[in-house]
């Protein structure tokens, strides 16, 4: 209960299909996206809400299948794949994983987690496509895009920013196909003032011939459609709102085409080099989906008159999926599945300002997990603070709160009492043992708080049904906790510690009645916090197996709840099922993850360093009984720790530049001597030990990362002023040029995100500072060159390297050593350590792997 399916079809449970008089129910949560870590406010958004209804439906008893995968073509992919020096399928890969754990951690129960770049994908889609081109409602037309000379491409609708041209909201990095500040949607040539994404050039307008879906013309199918399934299927009043707005201001023929390659390629000759717009492509992912579910996907799908459809979605993403979805469907002239029921979310922000995936900023999935607070905690915070109708707010001292005073002190208090009762043994409770009712037992409704009790239960479970059949989420939830409530005044009034001395037949009745509640809150919490019900089932002593149930059958049984679980039953070892959230702890979390993921990065790295530092400084008696520093030793380390600045990457200045010349060393073999624009109106010359790497043309007119900062060097008779940064592996074989962006502007500074400051003027050599700080830079398993975890990062993008994984990122200024720096076997020395080395250059630098 609550694992997600592999999505390889023979790993699989023979998949579900449509059930002739049966209620079945064909879930979707919108596809994430595969360009970050999803974070809290996707989760809840999207696969976290249609995880909730999709267990509640198979708690009725209802044969329903919830699909979900990852949305993988399109802009945003290229895009990433650019900045991480890596193909669009091996961006997916990484990303479809990444969630697929997340969503693991978070119990989320899919029938099938599967993703859009498949071989079912391409085939739906282009089917789809024929359909719509032989019923005439595609059009051809000749379209103006943005073109980027300096990127010699038309410029998709996601690599173009500008300011929103919509009035009052002018937002200036509005995207070219949505702004996320208003959500109007675009076109990229309505942005005012665009620039290209990749190298920030404002792109010119340009003719180019897309296919467009005709919308006006399938406006009265749309209308129809929309007028009937919005009220039948009780859809969500933002959605509503949303939907009738797109109406109201005018359906126009919109795009389907996109010049990209990573898509679905069109089936038509005279559009054989483009591929459709994600919008087109992305919806029917579902389908595809859920034909790698089942080869009978139709059954599900074509099969209106059986299947209801239910799709949960945050609020951008409406229009898409009440006009856009529906019309390529509909104009397809075959009986489609259409959606009944949608199910919106506002936005959940974070403390002071907005989750963001592209800022970082905010709790992620993997964040949640490290946190070691319990999964259930998240969900049941999550859900009770689901933005169905407004946006709603995530605080450390809300989810403080809700933990202590609502899981705590309610739930988690009701179910120990009851239980830890029951546990205690003979003489003080009922040995472990569901008490038997005796003949001397009255009828339990004649015990007046127990007939208050389930009166006021039935009108709950009653309640929670009804707004869990409307998908109102957090109505169910707190109506739940509502019983848990009442469990808890019910224990009270009853006073059962007293009953057990005084009055064991009435004692019997309100322990057997609690015990009974306890099973229902397990049940109706399941949806809702999956793992929470797992533990309520072992501490009843009922197998994982017992299958939790609220068919009719069994939610009529809550009138009756001293029968829920049978007399003479041995319950399990009760324990705590909550852990307080103290205050230094929220504290601890505020600050861990305040500004974005970058920043407490380097916050954790500075605390390290602090650290480290400290421990330097403190000096103890050693075993042959040195003294420890004097009072005055102290003091003047003091002093000079104060006047040095503490060693930090931002200390460095690494920049952008161009080699505009390269050519050999004419007194060195293994050497180049560079000429090198670093954006200062004059070159500089490098000298590089590169020469058995990097054959000479591929150093020429090429972007490299220099270090600019150390003091200047006199190698075998030429002063190398800088240095260029290159990765090797780790024997030191192969050796390669760490490369910023293509489109990274020539001397801008590469910076280190968190680390704030501007570069020393000279590094001072006999601090060490290049060494210190070498040994943390590297390439990591995606390529991207790192200080510690954090990119080294321009305007356009991160710098990488191509092929060397885990390498060492050194400088190649001094190499001569020539083969003994890159030796495995060699002792590395500095040139100016040994004064006689007949190839001493004179650099006061402490350790040639830094050079």
């Amino acid at each position: 209960m609550g694992d997600i399916k592999n999505d390889v079809a023979g790993d699989r449970e023979t998949p579900k299909l449509p059930i002739e008089g049966k209620r079945n129910i064909l879930i979707t949560s919108a596809l994430p996206y595969v360009n970050n870590v999803p974070h809290l406010g996707n989760i809840i958004g999207c696969v976290l809400s249609a995880d909730v209804f999709a267990r509640y439906c198979r708690l009725r008893g209802y044969n329903a299948i919830y699909i979900c995968g990852t949305d993988e073509y399109g802009t945003a992919t290229e895009t990433k794949a650019m900045e991480e020096n890596c193909s669009p399928k091996e961006i997916c890969d990484k990303y479809h994983a990444i969630h697929k754990e997340v969503y693991e951690w978070f119990n989320i129960s899919f029938d099938i987690f599967g993703r859009t770049s498949t071989p079912q994908q391409t085939e739906i889609c282009q089917a789809i496509f024929k359909k719509l081109w032989d019923n005439n409602w595609l059009s051809e037309n000749t379209m103006q895009q943005l073109y980027c000379d300096t990127c010699k491409r038309f410029l998709a609708d996601r690599l173009v920013e500008g300011t929103c041209p919509k009035e009052g909201c002018e937002y200036k990095s509005a995207r070219g196909d949505q702004c996320e500040k208003c959500s109007k949607l675009l076109n990229p040539t309505e942005l005012k003032d665009p620039r290209c994404k990749v190298c920030q050039t404002s792109p010119r307008i340009r003719d180019t011939n897309h296919l467009f879906l005709e919308l006006p013309l399938l406006k009265e199918k749309l209308e129809e459609y929309i007028n009937e399934m919005s009220v039948a299927g009780s859809w969500s009043q933002n959605a509503i709102q949303a939907t009738y707005a797109w109406l109201k201001e005018g359906l126009r023929s919109r795009c389907i085409t996109r010049d990209l390659k990573w898509g679905v390629p069109v089936p038509h000759e005279k559009y054989s080099d483009k591929v459709f717009y994600v919008w087109f492509d992305a919806p029917i992912g579902y389908v595809s989906i859920t034909s790698c579910y089942t080869p009978e996907w139709e059954k599900w799908w074509k099969n209106p008159e059986n299947v209801e459809l239910y799709q949960f979605m945050g609020k951008d993403n409406v229009p898409f999926h009440t006009v856009m979805f529906p019309s390529m469907l509909l104009g397809t002239g075959e009986n489609w599945t259409l959606m009944k029921t949608i199910s919106v979310t506002e936005y959940l922000n974070y403390e002071a300002g907005k989750f963001s995936k592209s800022k970082g900023i905010g709790v992620f999935g993997n964040d949640a997990k490290e946190t070691n607070i319990p999964v259930e905690v998240w969900r049941y915070y999550l859900l009770n603070n689901r933005p169905e109708v407004s946006d709603t707010l995530f605080t450390w001292a809300d989810l403080q709160a809700k933990l202590n005073s609502e899981l705590l002190s309610n739930l988690g208090n009701f179910i120990n009492r009851v239980l830890s009762f029951i546990a205690k043994p003979s003489g003080q409770g009922y040995g472990s043992i569901i008490p038997k009712p005796s003949d001397a037992d009255p009828d339990p409704l004649s015990h007046e708080p127990t007939k208050k009790l389930v009166v006021t239960i039935v009108e709950y479970v009653g309640q929670y049904v009804e707004a869990m059949e409307k998908v109102k989420l957090k109505q169910g939830l707190k109506t739940a906790m509502s019983i848990s409530g009442e469990g808890n005044a019910y224990l009270q009034e009853s006073q059962f510690w007293k009953l057990y001395k005084d009055d064991q037949p009435s004692c019997s009745i309100v322990i057997r009645t609690s015990a009974g509640l306890v099973y229902l809150l397990a049940c109706l919490l399941e949806p809702f916090m999956p793992s929470f019900s797992l533990e309520v089932l072992k501490q009843l002593n009922l197998t994982p197996e017992t299958r939790l149930s609220l068919e009719k059958a069994d939610i009529d049984r809550a009138s009756r709840p001293w029968d829920i679980l049978p007399a003479g039953h041995k319950i399990g070892s009760p324990e705590p099922l909550f852990k307080e959230l103290r205050d230094e702890e929220v504290e601890s979390f505020r600050k861990k993850f305040a500004g974005s993921q970058a920043d407490r990065i380097v916050r954790a790295e500075a605390e390290a360093e602090k650290i480290a530092e400290q421990l330097k400084k403190t000096k103890v008696s050693d075993s042959t009984g040195k003294k420890q520093q004097t009072s005055k030793g102290v003091t003047e380390a003091k002093a000079r720790a104060t006047a040095e600045p503490e060693i930090s990457i931002s200390r460095l200045d690494v920049r952008v530049g161009l080699i505009t010349s390269a050519q050999k060393h004419p007194d060195a073999d293994s050497l180049y001597v560079e000429t090198i624009d670093v954006g200062e109106g004059q070159t500089r010359t490098v000298v590089s030990g590169l020469v058995k790497y990097i054959p000479l043309e591929e150093m020429q007119n090429r972007k490299v990362c220099v270090l600019c900062n150390l003091k200047p060097a006199t190698m075998r008779g030429i002063k190398s002023q800088a240095m260029v940064l290159a990765a090797s592996n780790s024997d030191y074989t192969k050796v390669e040029l760490v490369d910023p962006p293509k489109s990274a502007q020539v001397g801008e500074r590469i910076t280190f995100p968190g680390f704030d400051g501007e570069p020393d003027n000279v590094l001072n050599p006999k601090k060490k500072v290049w060494e210190t700080l070498q040994v943390n830079l590297h390439s990591n398993t995606e390529l991207v060159a790192c200080y510690k975890d954090i990119p080294l990062t321009t305007s356009a993008g991160v710098c990488t390297v191509s092929s060397i994984t885990n390498g060492s990122i050194r400088s190649r200024e001094i190499d001569t050593l020539g083969d003994l720096m890159f030796s495995p076997s060699a002792h590395l020395r500095c040139p100016r350590e040994n004064p006689t080395h007949p190839r001493q250059g004179g650099r006061e630098q402490g350790n040639c792997e830094g050079n």
